[in-house]
C-alpha cells in the first residue's frame, strides 16, 4: 500500500446533529492525508444537517435516507463508496488531524490486517473522562478481548471494503451494539491492528445517544454471541470462548430481570445457555 495515496472513503451517518456534523466535517477536511470522499448518509434529520452537509464542498456526497437506523446508514454509505479502504465516523465525533495519514502508515508496514483502530479521547459532557483498565485494546487475534464489551469505536476505525463485503457489513436488526456485533464477525475471522495513539475525540453523555435510549444492552450482545456459537465456520476455541461469555452475560440479564420482577423473562435468560449447548450436541451427533 501506498500510504501517502489516500485511498479511503469517509462515511459519517447522522440523523438530527447539524452542529455536531459540521465540527465532524470540518475535521474530517483538516486530515494532513485527505480521503478520497466523505459519504454524508442523512438518517431521515428534519433539521438543517442537509444545508451543513453540502455548504462546505463538493467533496462531500450527501445521501439522504428515510429513517432506518445507524446501521443501515452506514452500510448504505460503505456500499456507495468507491475505494478499498473504509473509514467511519459518528456525526458526534472528532478526528484528530493526523488520524487517516497515521492508520494508512501503520497498515504499510503490516498489509495483511483486516482493520486498524486506535486509542480514543473520552469527553463526557464536556469535561473529560479516562477509561478503566477493561477498556484496554489489543492487536492480532483480539476475539476474546472483544466478547465482554465493545473494545473498537466504529470511529476509530479503517477497514478494508472487501472484509465489510464479505461479512455484510453491520446488521441491519440490532437497533444498538451493532459495532460489537461486527467486530465479533471480524475478528473471528481477521487479525486487526490497534495504533497506540489518541487519535479521535468520543464524545458523550447527550440525550440522543442510542446507548441512553435502550435499557439491558446486554441482551442485544446475548443475541451476537448466540450468532457467533451458531456459525460452523467459527475455530472451535473461539466458540468455547463465546460459550463462557454467553452464560456470564445470561447471568447477569436474568438477575437483573428476576429484580425487575420479569420471572419469565429470567427463567429464558437463565436456561439460554444450556438450551443452546444441547441444541449444538446434537447437531454434532447427528453430523456423525
Amino acid at each position: 500500500m501506498d500510504w501517502k495515496r489516500s485511498q479511503v472513503s469517509v462515511v459519517i451517518p447522522t440523523h438530527n446533529r447539524g452542529a455536531m456534523l459540521r465540527e465532524a466535517l470540518e475535521s474530517v477536511l483538516a486530515q494532513t492525508l485527505a480521503p478520497s470522499e466523505i459519504i454524508v448518509v442523512d438518517d431521515g434529520s428534519t433539521d438543517n444537517t442537509p444545508e451543513i452537509a453540502t455548504r462546505l464542498g463538493n467533496k462531500i456526497k450527501y445521501i439522504y435516507s428515510p429513517p432506518r437506523g445507524v446501521s443501515h446508514a452506514r452500510n448504505l454509505g460503505w456500499r456507495s463508496a468507491g475505494s478499498p479502504w473504509i473509514a467511519f465516523l459518528d456525526s458526534d465525533d472528532l478526528w484528530l488531524p493526523r488520524k487517516l495519514e497515521r492508520q494508512l502508515q501503520c497498515l504499510a508496514q503490516d498489509p495483511g490486517a483486516a482493520a486498524c483502530y486506535t486509542d480514543e479521547i473520552w469527553i463526557r459532557n464536556g469535561k473529560r473522562v479516562n477509561p478503566c483498565k477493561h477498556h484496554a485494546k489489543y492487536s492480532g487475534w483480539i476475539f476474546p478481548h472483544c466478547l465482554p464489551r465493545c473494545i473498537i469505536s466504529p470511529s476509530s476505525v479503517l477497514v478494508r471494503r472487501e472484509i465489510l463485503e464479505e461479512l455484510g457489513g453491520f446488521d441491519e436488526e440490532m437497533e444498538v451494539c451493532e459495532d460489537y456485533d461486527l467486530w465479533l464477525r471480524l475478528t473471528a475471522r481477521y487479525q486487526v491492528v490497534y495504533l497506540e495513539e489518541k487519535l479521535i475525540v468520543k464524545r458523550g453523555g447527550h440525550p440522543d445517544q442510542l446507548s441512553r435510549r435502550f435499557w439491558g444492552l446486554d441482551r442485544f450482545r446475548i443475541r451476537s454471541l448466540i450468532k457467533i456459537i451458531e456459525d460452523k465456520t467459527i475455530r472451535d476455541e473461539y466458540r468455547l470462548a463465546a460459550l463462557g461469555e454467553l452464560r456470564r452475560k445470561c447471568a447477569i440479564y436474568a438477575q437483573g430481570a428476576m429484580k425487575r420482577g420479569k420471572v419469565e423473562e429470567a427463567r429464558y435468560y437463565f436456561s439460554l445457555p444450556s438450551l443452546l449447548e444441547n441444541s449444538l450436541r446434537r447437531e454434532q451427533l447427528g453430523s456423525y
